[in-house]
């Protein structure tokens, strides 16, 4: 049962991408999901160059991988083939399932138009409204099937990665987006996003069993944020002037979201969001990103009290102990490695 899945515990923009990738790569995962639509995206760093995908899975990066976009896909046709061509894939490295949505100019229209954008701080890709639309069962509703631009990548993605799977191959699910913002889970309705974000979630929408799962992987940040705009509630937000006085990072440094380019909200660590994503995702495995955020020393890992006892300290409040720290954009070691740091 050799199916890893990558779940986001926060609000998003924890790292996924990146986790999921090093998860493809030490395992020669045969094949790597997105599920999801393009109103996020996932950011991996190969050979010192940062890629940031909106519609495939970042961890298609991993040689041995075939991206696969099954029908809980929703598709930006323009998004895909635009990143497609800069990666140079071919229909031998990514596969698209006829049952997946397509995103349609009026779906992006519609939710300009809506107010959405400004009323729960909505990137405005179309994803919402192209489910909308396939929930109403509306005749015009587009299928990845029937896009003709689409037709060199189609083909039944559930009978590829089962194949994959008798063959006691590896499979990534890179799930979208994070826990606070599932529409039936997070708790913040209706500032979420139009889909649920849980790990059971991803398996359904990849078409695979929860009995092929090996393990569940949920990707932390040390300060979770949300996007710009009323995008809903942030417990303990802070600014980014704080941040990156504490990190050593130049005046002025913030993060933008990868969709839209505006600065992402940002809040020190709530354990109450975490905790509820694990009670529901039950992970058998707990990755912190941005630990370099708490001290710059970090990044060449040293590991000074102030880092130790803020870990400490999350692990206590979590009720869990963390697996693996990311100290930069690249980089992720195990909890062992500074284990022996004594606070």
């Amino acid at each position: 049962m050799p199916i890893s899945v990558v779940v986001g515990g926060q609000f998003g923009s924890e790292g996924k991408g990146k986790v999921a990738l090093a998860i493809a790569q030490e395992e020669n995962a045969a094949a790597v999901v997105r599920v999801g639509g393009t109103n996020s995206g996932h950011t991996a760093v190969v050979d010192g160059r940062r890629w940031a995908l909106r519609q495939l899975p970042a961890a298609v990066l991993a040689p041995s991988a075939v991206a696969v976009l099954p029908p809980g896909a929703i598709i930006d046709p323009e998004i895909f083939l635009r990143e497609v061509d800069a990666l140079g894939l071919g229909p031998d490295k990514v596969i698209v399932d006829p049952l997946a949505t397509i995103i349609s100019e009026d779906d992006r229209s519609a939710e300009r138009s809506s107010g959405i954008i400004g009323e729960i701080g909505s990137t405005g890709s179309g994803t919402g409204a192209a489910l909308v639309r396939r929930m109403m069962r509306h005749k015009e509703t587009m299928l990845a099937g029937s896009i003709e631009a689409l037709s060199p990548f189609l083909r039944d993605s559930t009978m590829f990665m089962r194949t994959v799977l008798d063959q006691g191959r590896w499979i990534v699910i890179e799930g979208s987006q994070g826990f606070g913002l599932s529409l039936l889970h997070g708790g913040y309705y209706p500032k979420a996003t139009s889909r649920d974000t849980t790990a059971g979630t991803f398996i359904g929408e990849a078409g695979l069993s929860p009995l092929d799962v090996k393990d569940v992987t949920l990707v932390l940040r040390t300060f979770p944020i949300r996007v710009a705009g009323d995008s809903g509630k942030l417990p303990n937000e802070t600014t980014w002037d704080v941040i990156a006085k504490g990190a050593g990072l130049p005046e002025g440094y913030c993060e933008l979201t990868t969709a839209t380019k505006k600065v992402r909200r940002v809040a020190r660590f709530d354990a109450a969001i975490v905790k509820r994503a694990i009670a529901i995702n039950r992970p058998t495995r707990i990755v912190l990103n941005h630990f370099d955020y708490i001290d710059p020393d970090i990044r060449e890992h040293r590991f000074n009290a102030n880092a130790l006892s803020f870990l400490k300290k999350l692990e206590d409040d979590i009720d869990r102990s963390v697996d693996l720290v990311g100290t930069g954009p690249a980089t992720l070691i195990s909890r062992d490695v500074i284990r022996a740091h004594k606070v």
